[in-house]
């Protein structure tokens, strides 16, 4: 676990979690920092207490030590979302610190009982409560959605820290070097793509809180963005901000000028279709173009590219009168991501019947997805010349579409 100094006052404590599905489903291969925050003024409050640790209570003991902070002195746990990797703390402050005061929101009190049958010292708050620390007043704001209802954010009106939870977060682990001040451009790049994946696996759904949830902390005098996951923003959190506006605008789209291919081919067929597709693809030069096979590759990624892509090409097979059932389960996750307003060229092989156009039909009207289809490209068994050439006709008619789109 790292401990660094954010500002005066503000200590970040950081651990790394690797080899994990996070929250039991989104593949993290480079990892996932989760942070809490220790404000000292008079009185010690810590914000966000991240999944318990090994050692306790020595190992806790020690980090306090670094910051010159005794634990029996931490009078107040904030919590800002009650997602159990944010509040894991709370059974292992009781080992040793029973006297310890909760704030939270209204609705994060009776999720705290069931979590972690804890009922007592508990303070709700809401927009412009404040706690005053002695030497530093916390001011909070209510941000429900972002992305569980309970949600807020706290701010320090001393240093113009916000710790904004899952708010303005991201994938990647972190080390002492966690805050962009300490990185180079290329390392912010990289934080900030795995920021965008993060946004589209966990809140890319709630993106109308999203925009809420701005508008309400553009009203504060941010200078340090404080987030439950990844990198601390202190010398321009406005970008973290404005990374995160263009993130929600992508759900309703446009997004930017990509394509993102989505394939699963189960002899061969769809495949040799899907190659010619991409070949047109690489034609396209001013389009970014992504491409993942399903069930090989991870719905976390597939969804990351489709969020920011503008256009889509679906290639799958029938399979029993419907669509390839890996395929059929990423785009229903991808229409209750409400992954919407995008430009879709479907293709691929059937046997003895069709029918995947029709359970895609169903999905796009169920989950309100409103993707605009170019003329499907469907063959039977091993695509013809003629399918080869309806196939190039598509790529180009959706890529026209994504320009004129995003123009």
């Amino acid at each position: 676990m790292n401990v660094s100094k954010v500002t005066d006052g503000i200590y970040q404590l950081s651990i790394n979690i690797e080899n994990m599905l996070f929250e039991g489903l989104w593949e993290v291969p480079d990892g996932v920092s989760m942070n809490s925050y220790i404000v000292k003024g008079e009185k010690t409050a810590i914000i966000d207490g991240v999944c318990g640790w090994d050692g306790v209570p020595e190992h806790f003991y020690d980090l306090m030590k670094q910051m010159d902070v005794d634990p029996k002195s931490i009078e107040y746990v904030i919590l800002n979302h009650m997602e159990p990797d944010h509040t894991g703390w709370i059974e292992d402050l009781r080992k040793f610190h029973k006297d310890f005061k909760v704030l939270c929101t209204k609705k994060a009190a009776p999720m705290l009982e069931a979590f972690f049958n804890h009922t007592e010292n508990i303070t709700v708050v809401g927009d412009g409560d404040t706690l005053d620390l002695g030497g530093r007043v916390l001011q909070f704001a209510e941000v429900p959605n972002v992305h569980w209802p309970d949600t807020m954010v706290t701010f320090d009106e001393t240093s113009g820290t916000l710790f904004s939870c899952d708010a303005f977060g991201s994938y990647g682990k972190v080390d002492h070097g966690n805050y962009d001040d300490l990185l180079e451009e290329k390392d912010l790049l990289f934080y900030e793509e795995e920021a965008k994946r993060y946004y589209a696996n966990i809140v890319a759904a709630f993106s109308m809180f999203v925009d809420k949830a701005i508008a309400k902390c553009a009203t504060l005098p941010i200078k340090i963005i404080a987030p439950g996951h990844g990198v601390v923003w202190r010398k321009d959190p406005n970008r973290i901000i404005e990374d995160y506006k263009r993130y929600a605008s992508y759900q309703k789209g446009p997004a930017k000028k990509e394509v993102t291919v989505i394939w699963g081919s189960m002899y061969g067929m769809t495949e040799m279709g899907v190659k010619h597709a991409i070949a047109c693809l690489e034609k396209e030069e001013d389009i970014k173009v992504n491409v993942h096979r399903v069930p090989q590759e991870g719905w976390g990624h597939i969804l990351g590219s489709a969020w920011s892509s503008t256009g889509l090409v679906l290639a799958m097979p029938t399979y029993e009168y419907k669509m390839f059932p890996p395929m059929a389960a990423v785009l229903e996750e991808m229409g209750k991501k409400k992954v919407q307003n995008r430009k879709v060229f479907r293709l691929g092989s059937f046997g003895w019947s069709g029918g995947a156009q029709r359970e895609l039909d169903d999905i796009n009207t169920r989950l309100k997805a409103n993707w605009e289809f170019i003329e499907p490209a469907e063959f039977k068994g091993a695509p013809t010349e003629e399918d080869y050439k309806n196939i190039e006709a598509g790529i180009k008619a959706l890529c026209q579409a994504v320009r004129e789109a995003v123009k």
